[in-house]
């Protein structure tokens, strides 16, 4: 008995985002056509308009899966941090393991966000996505600091924004300056976490414990 559209669905949909996420990264954002898409994935051009409109909404849904991974990854990795861990060495540990995958991913979104830079209609699209991800990530913070003996010195939604700006920052560097200097021990991440966690945080109780790195030389606030 053949399948439903409804159950095949989820699988077409599967082959239209791995195509595309594999071409965008190969070839880039404008030079992939819907027609290279649904070539790749073995498809119709009639498959994809009845799931997209365009290769912006392709795009988008490739984006809240990536924003979805993450999330869940934050999760993960704040539910191992115990009270009073370092949340610098926390930090780096996840940003390291992450390298890899963020890096094929920022080659596919800076095209993406330069495209809805000069196109209005499709930043305001863009913007209601990234603002998803930044209330994740905020609640991600709040919960984390708590586990930690801490709270947020600034409104977690633009600490949120600062550490998305500072990853996405030095994702940019990357390609041009290589991983050496960057994320290694002595690199540009070691470098600035304490600051940043210092600048971003503050006590739950200040009398109760030293701020993080309170005793590694970092300047008062």
């Amino acid at each position: 008995m053949p399948k439903s559209p409804t159950k095949r669905r989820p699988r077409t949909v599967a082959s239209l985002t791995d195509s595309a996420l594999a071409l965008f990264t190969e070839h880039g954002f404008h030079a992939t056509s819907i027609s290279d898409i649904v070539e790749r994935a073995g498809l119709t051009r009639g498959a994809f308009y009845s799931n997209y409109r365009d290769k912006d909404e392709l795009f988008l849904a490739l984006y809240d899966a990536h924003a979805d991974r993450l999330l869940a990854d934050l999760r993960d990795e704040a539910a191992r941090l115990d009270p009073g861990e370092d949340l610098v060495d926390g930090l780096l540990a996840y940003t390291a393991d992450r390298a890899a995958r963020e890096r094929q991913w920022f080659l596919v979104s800076m095209e993406f966000t330069l495209h809805a830079a000069r196109t209005p209609a499709v930043a305001e699209l863009l913007a209601v996505h990234e603002e998803r991800l930044v209330q994740g990530v905020s609640g991600m913070i709040t919960e984390t600091l708590a586990r930690t003996g801490l709270r947020p010195a600034i409104d977690p939604a633009d600490g949120a924004r600062l550490l998305i700006a500072l990853f996405k920052g030095i994702s940019a560097l990357e390609p041009v300056q290589g991983p050496r200097g960057l994320r290694g021990t002595d690199g540009l991440s070691r470098r600035i976490a304490p600051y940043l966690i210092r600048a971003l945080t503050t006590a739950a109780d200040p009398g109760a414990a030293p701020h993080p790195n309170d005793d590694e030389g970092t300047p008062e606030r």
